[in-house]
């Protein structure tokens, strides 16, 4: 169990630290006329050692941090330092006792057992204290940077699982409106309806088969954005002004997917619907040097202004996209007037990296 734990740098600095304290307490209790009876004794005493100090370190304080109960488990690990404090006095004391014919220190000789016990109580109190300590400390920064990582982890699939959210939010609205403008033409002009479902099959497929993935080319999202645009204005007509400036430089830029489509969805939605007044649309999306530019300005009106529905989707979707995506990497103006609304958006975009 403990071996599961361990990584190879975490054993291989247990092999150096209790080889390292073996040969230190080997000196210590081993007699002057026969080094190899003392050999025993000592690998007892380093068992107690390593045994406790690894059940404090790999049993109870992952225990205690998985539960939260710090306190009890501080409580345990005094008790286990006076445990080992107290088995390496006993041992310090008996070896000496029964094993060698003269003590190797003069005070020790002076003493009683009893005496002597108390007297090596007091010296490996210290000593057990730092082993815990030791052992847990290492332990500690272990468990420390695996919750580190699994929480950055949960933190990682939570931002993905919310942008996935916001994005087949727009999946679906944007489909119904298609299909109510498919629906709407048909009434009326058969070959334009299906000049529009053209459309909508291209825009079908870029949804299906690209935007799965977390990125996509800029100039695949921009040629969306086109399409969208050319069915917005075929069911405007001549209702509508629409002027557009595509200029991308760069082909191997790549930006989330679906990012930029409520602010154009937006323009058409709340365009101005005055009686004998053509309403207009500027879209002026541009890059360069890594960076995409995009302008949008719409007439507005607040006297024929439809109301506002519930759970509409625009704004605040790509404000929140553009915070959890493009952290520090962006600018978003919106300025809104009783007769325009204009939204500027920069970008700082990278290249599609190449497996």
């Amino acid at each position: 169990m403990i071996n599961k734990f361990l990584s190879k740098p975490k054993r291989l600095f247990f092999v150096v630290f209790w080889t390292t304290l073996t040969f230190s307490v080997y000196p210590q209790i081993l007699s002057p006329h026969d080094h190899n009876i003392w050999l025993l004794p000592t690998l007892i005493v380093m068992t107690f050692t390593i045994s406790i100090s690894h059940f404090v370190s790999d049993f109870l304080l992952p225990k205690a941090l998985k539960k939260g109960s710090i306190k009890s488990f501080l409580l345990f690990a005094l008790f286990f330092i006076i445990l080992l404090s107290i088995l390496l006095a006993t041992c310090f004391t008996l070896f000496p006792y029964f094993l060698s014919s003269s003590n190797l220190f003069v005070q020790d000789a002076l003493l009683n057992p009893r005496d002597l016990f108390f007297n090596q109580l007091y010296k490996t109190i210290p000593s057990a204290m730092a082993i815990i300590t030791t052992t847990c400390g290492i332990r500690f920064y272990e468990e420390h940077h695996r919750i580190e990582k699994i929480n950055t982890k949960l933190k990682q699939e939570h931002l993905e699982a919310q942008i996935k959210l916001l994005q087949d939010q727009i999946n679906p609205h944007l489909m119904f409106n298609v299909l109510n403008h498919i629906y709407t033409l048909m009434q009326n002009d058969v070959e334009l309806a299906s000049t529009v479902l053209l459309k909508f099959s291209d825009i079908l497929r870029y949804q299906l088969y690209e935007c799965n993935h977390k990125m996509v080319l800029l100039y695949r999202e921009i040629q969306y954005l086109k399409d969208l645009v050319a069915i917005e204005q075929i069911r405007w007509g001549d209702e509508l002004d629409v002027n557009c400036k595509w200029n991308m430089t760069n082909q191997k830029l790549v930006i989330a997917p679906l990012l930029l489509v409520p602010l154009i969805e937006n323009a058409f939605k709340h365009v101005s619907r005055l009686p004998h007044t053509k309403g207009y649309i500027i879209i002026n999306c541009t890059e360069s040097n890594n960076t995409l530019h995009l302008y949008i300005e719409n007439s507005n009106s607040i006297k024929y202004k439809l109301p506002k529905k519930e759970g509409g989707i625009g704004e605040n979707n790509i404000k929140e996209r553009l915070l959890m995506q493009y952290p520090d990497m962006h600018t978003l103006q919106i300025e809104h007037t009783d007769d325009k609304h204009i939204v500027e958006l920069t970008i700082q975009l990278k290249e599609e990296v190449c497996p």
